[in-house]
């Protein structure tokens, strides 16, 4: 039977892991060095963690999550570039971002509530930002907002998962396939 979680070491563990990324980033993240820093043997974190992509995900799950700048200007293609330009202009943001993919892929629950947090700010921001362009006649009024954000959420988690940033090129080309499917007239 295994032992109980120390809830001290498992704070230790996770605060290490936030302070990790905050110092070298995700892919700097080690087992060893989350240990060390947490005060705790691998074993113990082996044995309540699959792997440092599940810690990660605890981790943003219990903590406070970095501030997202949303774009929201009056120019709908202005604020649809910008998203998509920001979703993986590095390759820290990648490699986080395909870590909370994995994740989902190996705990189901713990992706779902991660889902939840981390997708909640770009839902409200498409329900939002469309709002504005129907009441200012550049998006259809049946738009499902909704159906948009999973589709925005979605271009953004595949170049995640290819391990590629998204270029300029590759934004204004995104931004303008989803303006073609909202606009009005």
């Amino acid at each position: 039977m295994p032992r109980p979680r120390s809830e001290a070491a498992r704070q230790s563990v996770l605060e290490a892991m936030r302070a990790a990324l905050s110092a070298g980033g995700y892919e700097a993240v080690t087992i060893e060095g989350l240990a060390d820093a947490a005060g705790v043997s691998k074993q113990t974190i082996y044995r309540w963690w699959p792997s440092k992509a599940a810690i990660l995900g605890e981790a943003l799950l219990e903590g406070s999550l970095p501030a997202v700048e949303l774009p929201m200007t009056d120019d709908l293609a202005a604020d649809l570039r910008a998203l998509f330009a920001a979703h993986g202009k590095d390759g820290e943001t990648v490699a986080l971002a395909r870590a909370l993919i994995a994740v989902t892929a190996t705990d189901p629950e713990l992706g779902a509530r991660l889902n939840e947090r981390l997708a909640a700010p770009i839902r409200e921001w498409t329900a939002e930002r469309l709002a504005r362009g129907v009441e200012a006649g550049e998006v259809r009024a049946d738009v499902d907002a909704a159906v948009v954000a999973d589709q925005l959420i979605a271009l953004g988690s595949y170049g995640a998962l290819l391990g590629v940033p998204l270029d300029r090129e590759r934004a204004d080309a995104l931004a303008d396939l989803v303006l073609r499917g909202i606009a009005r007239g």
